[in-house]
């Protein structure tokens, strides 16, 4: 019985993956037809070669962003994985058919170039987005980079931007210098938006705290904040003093408050802060604290 409810589950979770993929590809065909492409604006990547290639050939951009991604879904399947491959098919698919049916669709923004970025930028990644935090990818010059990436000294996003400046050159031969700086802009913050979307707009931070008042600073966490806190013991390298390191994980907006209680408890404590991508399991509750 136990069995068949986590089979079932399973296979809930599959499905409602292939379903907002698929809702990640139509939404991201949507920014191209209706905003980008009638404004001689680009997008990056393979889906940036795509319209080129349909625009100077005249075939459909849904034909030509199945058969441009197919080399790269191969890579994926070859470097990530058997199901990262299968999810960025059914995106791919969902991109282009979604590309072909809504080739004719009314333009929403026509002319003000700013609007034009902006709000296809932020289409695209939002779709692009929600295809990429269920597991799939809606676009193969990724998957190019990471397998780069492993044999070029550089990392992933230097050598994704490397590539696509090559795909907005090819898109100056196309839609001109204007068109380029657009598609690249529009590119920009597709990127950022896709961003927010994997990580979601709460996030979470890190903060490391060295101090010479330890107990006092996770008791004031503890109860200002409703924040647990770990210690681990650190030893100055100089000196080789023994120090207690406090880590405490928050969300955004809780950052200015925990700066506050640092600053009024150990104003000369040494804190380090990073980004943290996802927090599962353990005690990352957040306690009453009225």
């Amino acid at each position: 019985m136990h069995q068949k409810k986590v089979k079932k589950s399973n296979q809930l979770k599959v499905l409602s993956k292939v379903l907002l993929i698929i809702i990640g590809g139509f939404i991201t065909a949507y920014g191209l037809d209706a905003i980008l492409i009638p404004n001689q604006v680009s997008d990056g990547g393979v889906t940036g070669l795509s319209i080129v290639g349909s625009t100077l050939f005249g075939l459909p951009l849904g034909l030509l962003i199945g058969l441009l991604n197919i080399p790269f879904v191969w890579l994926g399947y070859k470097q990530i994985g058997k199901s990262f491959a299968f999810y960025s098919i059914i995106g791919i698919t969902s991109l282009a058919i979604s590309a072909s049916l809504m080739h004719h669709v009314p333009t929403i923004i026509k002319g003000d170039t700013l609007l034009v970025t902006v709000v296809g930028g932020i289409i695209i990644g939002f779709g692009m987005g929600l295809a990429l935090r269920n597991g799939g990818a809606l676009d193969g010059i990724d998957m190019l980079a990471v397998l780069l990436s492993r044999k070029l000294p550089f990392g992933t996003s230097d050598l994704i931007l490397f590539l696509n400046m090559f795909v907005f050159i090819i898109v100056s031969t196309i839609f001109g210098l204007q068109g380029a700086i657009l598609s690249g802009l529009a590119y920009f913050i597709a990127s950022k938006v896709i961003h927010i979307v994997e990580e979601g707009l709460s996030g979470s931070k890190t903060f490391k705290i060295i101090t010479t008042q330890p107990e006092i600073m996770v008791e004031t966490i503890r109860d200002r904040l409703g924040r647990g806190a770990t210690y681990t013991e650190a030893y100055g390298g100089y000196s080789n003093e023994q120090f207690k390191e406090i880590t405490c994980i928050i969300n955004r907006l809780e950052e200015s408050k925990i700066k506050d209680i640092i600053s009024e408890i150990d104003p000369t404590a040494f804190v380090v802060v990073y980004d943290v991508a996802e927090v599962r399991g353990g005690n990352f509750k957040k306690r009453d604290i009225h």
